[in-house]
């Protein structure tokens, strides 16, 4: 296995892991209608992270690629955002899980900037 073909399997496990992280980070969000709302966003843009890393890694084309790229890039950065919110709000009492997730969406959307910037 070449150490893209690596790095692919690995981005792959890891922005899966991510959204599989917050479904379950979401059910510790203190029970109230902005938890509600936020929950729901926050899961779908996490989501979408990682539905898109997959969509970005079988593109067929050099602007497929860059605009799957692009969406990543924003879904992980709308994830970091609504994570902040819970944070700053105080809406969940797994704080400590809360700050993990923030990182791990910062360290995704810093990988998948970079990433961006290298194909142009």
């Amino acid at each position: 296995m070449t150490d893209k073909e690596k790095f692919i399997k690995e981005m792959k496990a890891r922005t899966k892991k991510f959204a599989v992280d917050v479904i379950k980070f979401c059910d510790t969000l203190r029970k109230c209608k902005a938890s509600d709302v936020i929950s729901y966003q926050l899961i779908k843009s996490s989501s979408s992270t990682a539905a898109n890393y997959r969509a970005m890694c079988v593109a067929r084309s050099k602007k497929e690629f860059y605009s799957k790229t692009c969406i990543v890039v924003e879904e992980a950065d709308e994830s970091e955002f609504w994570l902040e919110v819970i944070k700053e709000a105080d809406l969940s009492s797994a704080k400590d899980e809360g700050d993990r997730l923030l990182q791990e969406a910062t360290e995704i959307s810093k990988i998948m900037t970079k990433t961006r910037s290298s194909i142009y």
